[in-house]
């Protein structure tokens, strides 16, 4: 117990510190100075460096060899506290601070590069970006793969092969799906001009409604929307466009759902490995449950038009019926943000691919863009008309999240599994969320899964949600039956 409790002690502070070191990249994206990028740089260069001496610490691996736990929970958390020794030294402090200092310099470069539509200024960080990543993927690698290094990052277990041959199988039912939904008679959309002020005003009003906690949560503008932070501290970020309020709804309602799961951990388990969600795929499982499962759901779109009219009077649609279709309007379009649900899954392969080829050395970084343009135009049928609609449109690869968009995909499978289930065991669901209220949903997912955080495996942790190993199918039928009906096929 002594080597246990040293050990718990030591990990505290290290995710303590973690968590300041999150805390920097929110300021990043948030409000920081643009002319502090520089600083920031060297800031998050040195934080990874601390946090990289104690995570490959010497006592770890003494500690690892006698601790004994107490309990389950404390043999989850040597788990953890042991492949993340393994790994981290694996990776040489260089190369740990370098990747944080060249990724904090690249944020700030995408976005310009953004702004100006010039992906050849970029090219040259991302390069430096990718050079780096192959770097650190050829350290951990035990098979060879380079790819399936970065992957178990964010996806333990999981490997590129397995999650291809997935996406393979998906892929002929989405795509005639889509081809169906796009032949019929279009649904209708939202106009008019919806104030930012409005729009804010109205996406605090939803988050609330799916059970965020603003007294340990708060909601800033950003580029690109991202959830950060767990515990007792866990903000989101939305955008707004003055003519698109599903931009900044939808993205709240999204992000709120990686929140709540955030929040929701036991909070016995704060400041341990188990205090932050088992891994992306089943993150993204709780934001696309949130945001499409239930949020998009004709239950709560009925509820969601009231308040809708009321923040911003004549929307340009007339009926309850009319504005859930409106809500999901399926098209062909370059964002994948914006994407409907039966594209969505399309954008993620298109970008699995691609990263893939990166990180194998079978795509150069200078061929990247013709390679996304032609990849765009054979999967979508229309031709990528600037950088910021296509390869410039994401900020995961500039910040070397190779490995990572997989996971969107996966958790969408995820949802899928968790919805079915949660629809047996919870009947009245729907009835809730046409009064606005998410509250039986969120229980149980709450119950489920996040409370759990790292207990379990990502696999283990969706198989004792739903009593069931996680497939795609109830994925697919889900979307088949949603689409059938809104665009009568």
């Amino acid at each position: 117990m002594p080597a246990f409790d040293d050990l718990m002690a030591h990990q505290r502070e290290t995710e303590a510190l973690g968590q300041v070191a999150d805390r920097l990249g929110w300021d990043q994206e948030t409000v920081m100075p643009r002319g502090a990028a520089p600083q920031r740089a060297e800031e998050m260069a040195a934080m990874e460096g601390v946090l990289h001496a104690r995570r490959t610490d010497p006592r770890i691996g003494d500690w690892l060899d006698v601790a004994k736990a107490p309990d389950a929970v404390g043999d989850a958390a040597l788990r953890l506290i042991r492949e993340s020794y393994t790994r981290n030294n694996k990776v040489p402090a260089r190369l740990a601070a370098e990747l944080a200092r060249v990724t904090s310099l690249s944020q700030g470069e995408w976005a310009k590069a953004r702004a100006d539509e010039d992906v050849a200024a970029f090219l040259p960080r991302l390069n430096e970006v990718v050079a780096l990543r192959r770097e650190e993927a050829a350290a951990l690698a035990t098979d060879g793969d380079l790819y399936d290094a970065l992957l178990n990052d964010y996806e333990p277990g999981a490997n590129g092969a397995e999650i291809g041959a997935m996406f393979d199988a998906m892929r002929p039912r989405l795509v005639d799906l889509r081809a169906r939904v796009l032949a019929a008679e279009p649904a209708p959309k939202v106009q008019g001009t919806f104030a930012k002020a409005a729009q804010l005003a109205l996406s605090e009003k939803v988050a609330r409604a799916f059970g965020y906690n603003f007294d340990t949560g708060r909601i800033d503008l950003a580029v690109h929307p991202f959830s950060s932070g767990s515990g007792r501290d866990v903000r989101i970020t939305t955008r707004v466009a003055e003519d698109d309020p599903f931009n900044c709804l939808y993205s709240t309602i999204h992000e709120v759902g990686h929140a709540c799961y955030e929040q929701n951990i036991d909070q016995s388990y704060l400041l341990t490995p188990l205090s932050r969600g088992v891994s992306m795929g089943v993150h993204e499982s709780q934001s696309r449950i949130y945001e499409n499962q239930m949020g998009r759901s004709e239950a709560f779109t009925g509820w969601f038009y009231g308040q809708m009219r009321d923040a911003f009077g004549d929307i340009g649609v007339q009926s309850e019926r009319d504005f859930y279709r409106a809500v999901n309007r399926a098209e062909a379009g370059y964002i994948r943000t914006e994407a409907d649900e039966v594209n969505y899954n399309l954008h993620i392969m298109l970008r699995f691919d691609l990263e893939r080829a990166l990180i194998a050395g079978d795509l150069a970084v200078d061929d990247l863009e013709a390679a996304w343009n032609d990849r765009f135009a054979a999967d979508f049928g229309i031709v990528v008309d600037k950088p910021s609609n296509g390869v410039l449109q994401d900020v995961h690869w500039p910040v070397g999240l190779m490995g990572y968009f997989p996971t969107y995909a996966l958790g969408n499978v995820f949802a899928g599994c968790l919805n079915a289930a949660m629809r047996a065991a919870v009947p009245d669901v729907d009835a809730g969320l046409a009064r606005g209220d998410a509250t039986a949903a969120t229980t149980w997912l709450r119950d489920a899964v996040q409370t759990h955080g790292g207990l379990r495996t990502p696999v283990e942790t969706i198989s004792h949600a739903t009593g069931a190993a996680p497939g795609p199918e109830p994925l697919l039928s889900y979307l088949e039956a949603k689409f059938s009906d809104l665009y009568k096929l």
